[in-house]
């Protein structure tokens, strides 16, 4: 079997718009690991909000070998995953006026905290009042999103804005409209989606960045170890037991 044409041009989009992201969102980047270095240094809590696809990326930073022990997933019952029967449930949920509001008001987040809002669109009513709410709240804001969206569709929520419009630091995906990468001849919808890999990585660099900003202010980031690597889970232990107030994804 010789390699596959299309496979090959999905590893080129998804690599031009990785270098995209890295050049042009650098600053953004930077600015977004500062607030949660910050965040950490003064006792604060993180937390990461996505929904359908874009949770993925909120998951992929949550308790995971590598990754800081304080984040925390804000989870909203029936939008984390297509786990929800029907899926098309997930989805009808992100247009709820009022739901982000009551998640929020029955989570830990508090003022000094830090939310990371995922949403590719940035056009649902969820995303939208979840930062909204949050920054009312006093929590720093990072927006993870793809900025096109707000010009190319109308948004969904009642003030006609979008997620970009109620965070503090923005990160744009650069994910084009529609999130398929790719179209050929004899198929007739676009396929193939990056964002789910484009937004993961912006989630990735910004913990290093937090990490390195961290370091920079005289912290040791409370990083997890793999439990699959002999000492992973004494050390596992002993930060989660230093940081067990900042924790809430255990009891």
């Amino acid at each position: 079997m010789g390699e596959s044409k299309l496979a090959g041009q999905f590893f080129d989009a998804a690599i031009g718009l990785l270098q995209k992201v890295r050049d042009e969102d650098a600053a953004d980047i930077a600015a977004a690991g500062t607030a949660i270095a910050e965040a950490v240094a003064a006792g604060g809590r993180l937390f990461a909000f996505g929904a359908g696809h874009s949770s993925l990326a909120a998951q992929d930073v949550v308790y995971r070998a590598g990754g800081l022990a304080l984040m925390n997933l804000l989870a909203v019952p029936g939008v984390v995953g297509v786990d929800v029967m029907p899926a098309t449930l997930g989805s009808a949920l992100e247009r709820v006026d009022g739901l982000a509001g009551a998640v929020l008001d029955s989570s830990p987040a508090r003022a000094g905290d830090v939310l990371v809002v995922i949403s590719l669109s940035g056009r649902n009513a969820l995303p939208v009042e979840m930062a909204m709410n949050a920054r009312a709240l006093g929590l720093t804001v990072i927006g993870v999103t793809s900025v096109a969206y707000a010009t190319e569709t109308k948004s969904r929520h009642v003030s006609g804005s979008y997620l970009k419009d109620h965070c503090d630091i923005v990160l744009d995906s650069k994910i084009a409209v529609g999130d398929a990468e790719l179209t050929h001849e004899g198929i007739e919808a676009p396929f193939a989606p990056a964002s789910t890999v484009v937004t993961s990585a912006l989630m990735q660099a910004v913990m290093a960045a937090a990490a390195e900003e961290m370091v920079r202010l005289g912290i040791e980031p409370p990083l997890l170890r793999s439990g699959n690597v002999d000492g992973g889970h004494e050390w596992n232990g002993r930060v989660m037991t230093e940081y067990a107030d900042r924790i809430f994804f255990r009891h």
